[in-house]
């Protein structure tokens, strides 16, 4: 296929994208417009970083940026910030380099990803509140850990970043407290498996506070004044694990969700010709609800960043759609699901149950078996319908 594809993103789907449509047709001029100055970095690694386990930044990238540039032949642009898309013009404007630019297009992929979610709460605009959905966030924590200040934190969520986090800051000898607003850890957990969570978690030196809700951030010198209900906490940083959103806001007129997640066919063609989306940003195919659903996690980004890539480069692919798999570290604790939980499924309708079976991850007998916890949801008649 001749003319240009600009893929907007250089994250796990971007760059994804961008090297399956290479494969496809090694004439087609490609263009990766990155925000940030990294690329094809796993986020998933993020907290990993943070604790000092993982010693560069280098060692969460795929490739460098040089081995995409020159094997693949793709134009990566780093520090390359999109700020409009015009689909009727097929232009791109974006900044770079100070100056503000435009690009044609013949074929665009859109892999911009989700946000983070800030709460509507004063104070948390301050520099010390971070997010951690960048490698430049995480590089922000390590750096201050490892200059030794941040003794005390504060993390806002008990989903799997947050709990992640706070294992990373445990590692560093930080103070941790975290604030989660319901009324149990991991909230996409049926409420027994996350009550394990929980106990594993209480057993650490974290300060667990469920069903708290972070009221107001106040400067106080170099630390903040945390006010959680009725109590208040001096830390040296606040971390906020509270969701995304999906950054789809460039491409006006594409169907998306109520939430604003991008629609897509299982080519991951969106609703405006010739313009693909892939990654965070969209809800694809749920197989298991039998409708589109946002699981914005990298497995099914590298794979919707693949077909995307594929497609709009010419060739033939398609994605069948996602199950919600998911998988977590929690200090000695490995969680996971897949499918809907028992929750999910009465909430959607269906006549769910739950069986719970406790094994051994070996034979009893030998060294090192540990106890695994399952739940199986069903249906009455054994339909499986999901697994924590």
């Amino acid at each position: 296929m001749p003319g240009r594809l600009v893929v907007v993103g250089g994250g796990a789907a971007g760059m994804s994208a961008a090297s399956a449509a290479r494969r496809t047709d090694p004439h087609l001029e490609i263009v990766v417009l990155e925000a940030t100055g990294y690329a094809a970095y796993g986020l998933c690694g993020l907290p990993y970083y943070v604790a000092g386990l993982i010693e560069s930044v280098e060692s969460l990238a795929a490739y460098s940026p040089e081995f995409f540039r020159r094997r693949r032949r793709i134009d990566l642009r780093l520090h390359a910030r999109v700020h409009s898309i015009d689909p009727a013009t097929r232009t791109v404007t974006y900044s770079h380099d100070g100056h503000q630019r435009r690009l044609g297009y013949d074929r665009i992929v859109l892999t911009t990803g989700a946000t983070p979610v800030r709460p509507d709460v004063p104070g948390l605009d301050d520099p010390r509140v971070f997010t951690v959905r960048s490698l430049p966030d995480a590089i922000s924590l390590r750096s201050l850990l490892d200059a030794g200040r941040l003794g005390r934190v504060l993390i806002v969520g008990a989903g799997y970043i947050g709990l992640e986090m706070a294992e990373a800051f445990v590692h560093r000898g930080s103070t941790v407290t975290v604030v989660e607003a319901l009324g149990q850890v991991m909230p996409n957990l049926d409420a027994p498996v996350a009550a394990l969570v929980e106990e594993e978690v209480r057993r650490q030196p974290v300060d667990l506070r469920l069903g708290a809700k972070v009221t107001g951030v106040t400067r106080v010198g170099d630390r903040l004044l945390a006010e959680i209900d009725s109590d208040e906490v001096l830390v040296d940083a606040v971390v906020l694990a509270t969701g995304v959103r999906p950054a789809s806001e460039l491409i006006a007129g594409a169907r998306a969700d109520s939430r604003g997640w991008l629609l897509v066919d299982d080519h991951m063609r969106t609703s405006v010709p010739d313009v693909f989306a892939a990654g965070d940003c969209i809800a694809p195919w749920h197989r298991v609800l039998g409708r589109p659903a946002a699981v914005p996690l990298g497995p099914a980004a590298n794979k919707t960043g693949r077909v995307a890539g594929t497609v709009a480069a010419g060739g033939s692919a398609t994605f069948p759609g996602i199950v919600g798999t998911a998988v977590a570290k929690v200090f000695d604790l490995a969680v996971a699901r897949t499918g809907l939980t028992e929750t999910d499924a009465r909430a959607e309708g269906l006549p769910a149950m739950a069986t719970e079976v406790t094994g051994m991850s070996r034979a009893k007998y030998y060294p090192g078996s540990q106890p695994v916890h399952t739940r199986m949801v069903h249906t009455p008649d054994g339909r499986l319908l999901g697994v924590q």
